[in-house]
């Protein structure tokens, strides 16, 4: 007859060989490795992230500076600029003033003969040519020389011996001002006799 096993009876499991805390240790070891590396790796990401963002935010702060100081030196080169044109007579008017002085002085002297007024005109127009001179103003007198249209401005042609295009008489006096033509001077030119 064959036994009845009964519910009773524990049944007989294999017997295996563990011991739990080399088991805990086994199977957590590369769970710790994990955790540790990651631990590791974690902060230092998050360090590298701080320091990019504290980089970023200094390299603004430089960017908003020298955008700021651009601005400035923009606002006061406007400013310069304003101030230049604005008082650019300056020297050249202080330089005018003493010969207004002479022209008023000779108006006003009562006793005058022709030579005192001539010596007055003279003397004052002395003061106009160191105050052109100061300021940068040349007179252009061009007679004998040949007629260039960048200097001159041609108001007639007569015929004459010598050469053609030349200048045989100067009606008005040209102006150049630091060597740019403010005002040409007017001339007559020679034109070739005919026949």
């Amino acid at each position: 007859m064959q036994e009845k096993q009964t519910p009773d009876a524990p049944e007989q499991a294999p017997a295996i060989d563990v011991h739990p805390s080399q088991d805990a240790a086994t199977a957590s070891a590369p769970e710790n490795t994990t955790a540790s590396s990651e631990a590791d790796t974690m902060p230092s990401l998050e360090e590298t992230l701080r320091q990019a963002e504290l980089k970023a935010s200094e390299h603004h702060d430089a960017w908003l500076r020298a955008k700021a100081e651009t601005e400035n030196v923009r606002r006061r080169a406007q400013e310069d600029i304003a101030k230049a044109s604005k008082f650019a007579a300056e020297k050249f008017a202080q330089a005018m003033l003493p010969v207004k002085d002479s022209l008023e002085a000779a108006l006003n002297a009562e006793n005058s003969t022709i030579e005192n007024l001539r010596s007055g005109v003279e003397l004052t127009l002395k003061q106009l040519t160191s105050a052109f001179e100061g300021a940068g103003l040349a007179v252009i007198d061009p007679m004998g020389e040949k007629f260039d249209p960048n200097l001159h401005q041609a108001i007639s042609a007569q015929p004459d011996d010598g050469e053609p295009n030349r200048v045989i008489n100067v009606l008005q006096r040209g102006y150049s001002l630091h060597e740019r033509v403010i005002r040409p001077a007017l001339v007559i030119v020679s034109a070739p006799k005919a026949g």
